[in-house]
C-alpha cells in the first residue's frame, strides 16, 4: 500500500488564466518503491494559520473588520478556511513526482480570505493544506488496487504576501471589486445619473466628501 508524503516546493502566479490563479508545485513521494502509481485523485482543503505570524500596527488596523480590536485577538484569531480544490496526479514510477495544483482566487471583499490577504503589508501567509482522496496503484501482488489517502496527510507552506499582491496587480491593475446589494447599487447608480457624474470613482468621492463635511463625528 502506498505511503505518500507531500511537500510544497513553490507558489507561482498563473499570468493568463480566466481568473486570478496561484499554482502550488507539489512534490509527491511514495515510500513504497516497489509500487507503480497509476493515478492519484487528490483533494485539498487549504486553511490560513493566522496565529503563525506577527502583525504590524498598520496591519492590525486593516484587519479590524475581520478580527476586531487587537485586545480581543486571543479569542478571535482562528484558522480561516481559504478554499478547497482538487488535482489529478498522473502515473509515475519510483518514489516521487511533481504536479501543479491550481488554486483560483477571488477579489471579493465579502470573502474573509480576501480581507485577510489585503490586510497584510508584507511578510508571508502561513498555509495548512489537508489532503484526502484515493490512490490507484500496482503492487507485485495485483496490477490494480485502490486505497484511500491517509487522513493525516498534510503540508505547510508560507506564501509571500507579494505573490498575492503581484497576482491582483496583474488581473486587476490599480482597482478593486466591491460586491453590493441590488438596492444599494440602484441608489448609487441613480445618484450618479441624476448628478451627471461620469465615473463610479467620482460618484463615491463626492459622497465621501459630503459625508466628511456634514458628519458631526469628523474632526478636521
Amino acid at each position: 500500500m502506498p505511503n505518500l508524503s507531500i511537500q510544497v516546493a513553490a507558489a507561482n502566479v498563473v499570468p493568463f488564466a480566466a481568473v486570478p490563479t496561484i499554482a502550488f508545485q507539489l512534490q509527491i513521494g511514495n515510500a513504497a518503491s516497489n509500487e507503480n502509481i497509476h493515478t492519484i485523485v487528490l483533494r485539498c482543503q487549504i486553511q490560513i494559520e493566522v496565529t503563525r505570524r506577527g502583525y504590524s500596527p498598520e496591519e492590525q488596523t486593516r484587519l479590524l473588520d475581520l478580527f476586531g480590536h487587537p485586545q480581543r485577538w486571543g479569542q478571535t484569531l482562528r484558522n480561516l478556511l481559504w478554499t478547497q480544490t482538487s488535482v489529478v496526479v498522473p502515473a509515475f514510477a519510483g518514489t516521487n513526482a511533481a504536479v501543479d495544483m491550481n488554486v483560483h482566487c477571488t477579489f471579493d471583499f465579502n470573502v474573509a480570505a480576501t480581507k485577510y490577504f489585503e490586510g497584510l503589508a508584507d511578510g508571508e501567509i502561513p498555509l495548512l493544506m489537508l489532503f484526502s482522496g484515493n490512490v490507484f496503484y500496482a503492487s507485485p501482488e495485483s496490477p490494480l488496487q485502490v486505497a484511500p489517502i491517509s487522513w493525516d496527510l498534510e503540508a505547510r507552506y508560507r506564501v509571500p504576501v507579494r505573490t498575492w499582491q503581484e497576482m491582483m496587480a496583474i488581473y486587476y491593475p490599480n482597482s478593486v471589486w466591491i460586491n453590493l446589494h441590488r438596492d444599494a447599487f440602484e441608489q448609487l447608480y441613480r445618484y450618479k445619473v441624476e448628478n451627471g457624474i461620469p465615473t463610479w470613482e467620482q460618484a463615491l468621492e463626492r459622497l465621501l466628501a459630503n459625508a466628511t463635511t456634514t458628519s458631526p463625528l469628523v474632526r478636521m
